[in-house]
């Protein structure tokens, strides 16, 4: 995956928020950006999503020009939906009125049920998780809901991964437990990953880091 992202803040005060980033990830790697906050971080993953434009209330709306290349197709102009990226965020975003085997279910394509279900609870077991498909997700730990969205997102069969502060909300100990799994998931799947984090642990590849600043 290959970008060249430029994000200016419109309205009355427009200005650069991101200037000309250009980053590249081959299959298989962690790329980290950092930096403080109101740098951009999330804001070039949300380019990178096609999530851009959906700006919150009281927000600057953001504009994006540049390109981004996944696997040699365009997704610049591309709808969210179809660029095949997952995220995973600070919260684990787990449906509340689902089971935790329904939450995995939903992130697979149509297809025989008893296959489906299989697929799911493969996911679970390799997650730790084996039996824990009936549950309720609000009846897990905080470990347990993180590995629970992180499968749910690679079940969906991503080109890519993107990930904003994932790790934010663990302890110490489970942090480290957790990072490790993510990145050895992202590894077996073979797809580039974007993390954005403040905490320097996180990086999974120090060759593979780049520092934000305010643009000015």
């Amino acid at each position: 995956m290959s970008l060249n992202v430029h994000i200016r803040r419109l309205g009355g005060a427009a200005s650069s928020l991101v200037s000309d980033l250009r980053l590249e990830v081959q299959p298989g790697q962690v790329l980290t950006l950092m930096g403080p906050s109101g740098c951009g971080k999330s804001s070039v993953l949300a380019a990178v999503a096609g999530t851009l434009g959906a700006v919150a209330e009281g927000q600057s709306a953001l504009d994006f020009e540049g390109r981004i290349l996944l696997d040699g197709q365009d997704l610049t102009r591309l709808p969210t939906a179809r660029r095949g990226i997952g995220l995973i965020f600070q919260d684990d975003l787990l449906f509340a009125h689902l089971s935790v085997i329904e939450n995995l279910l939903f992130a697979l394509a149509p297809g025989p049920a008893i296959a489906r279900r299989a697929e799911a609870e493969q996911a679970l077991a390799e997650a730790g998780l084996a039996g824990y498909g009936d549950r309720d997700p609000a009846t897990l730990s905080g470990g347990q809901r993180a590995r629970v969205a992180l499968m749910r997102a690679l079940l969906a069969r991503p080109r890519a991964l993107l990930l904003d502060e994932p790790f934010s909300r663990l302890d110490a100990a489970l942090r480290s437990q957790f990072r490790e799994f993510v990145f050895g998931h992202i590894r077996a799947a073979h797809i580039p990953a974007i993390l954005v984090t403040h905490d320097t642990a996180d990086i999974a590849d120090p060759s593979l880091v780049v520092e934000l600043v305010h643009a000015g």
